[in-house]
């Protein structure tokens, strides 16, 4: 079974650069797209629209912007950690703060990786093939907790 990807974004021309680049590398998994950070904790948890989807596994890989509509990405982040499914899931942070404070909280929360959006496209397409190459074929995920 190919592992999706999760992005939590809710630029649409940040969604568009982000799954550009994923195409132009190559990535074959599918990216599941999520606009903001309450969709998000639903896709993961099973819940609302997605209460009926098969979720055999989780993600591979959570790309995830800070500022989000109705639950901030921080939020997300802290809930991912909190729930023993979901507190191993590679989350990376993707966003256009430079906020020093959202840095320092981001990997404080478990964040894996925190990544500034590129403004220029060429530089934003290579960041998503980057990180999507090393997610995917690089990276060896933790073993899937049984469900509670």
């Amino acid at each position: 079974m190919t592992r999706v990807l999760l992005l939590v974004e809710d630029n649409p021309t940040d969604e568009k650069l982000t799954l550009r680049g994923f195409k132009k590398c190559g990535v074959a998994n599918e990216i599941v797209v999520v606009r903001d950070g309450a969709e998000a904790l639903d896709y993961l948890f099973e819940r609302g629209k997605y209460a009926g989807r098969i979720a055999d596994e989780l993600p591979a890989v959570v790309l995830l912007d800070l500022n989000l509509p109705r639950v901030g990405g921080l939020e997300v982040l802290r809930q991912i950690r909190a729930n023993e499914r979901t507190k191993l899931l590679p989350v990376m942070v993707l966003t256009a703060s430079k906020e020093e404070e959202d840095v320092v909280r981001s990997y404080t929360l478990g964040a894996n990786a925190y990544v500034r959006k590129p403004v220029d496209f060429g530089d934003f397409a290579t960041a998503a093939q980057t990180l999507g190459l090393f997610w995917l074929l690089h990276n060896q995920p933790a073993p899937s907790p049984q469900a509670s």
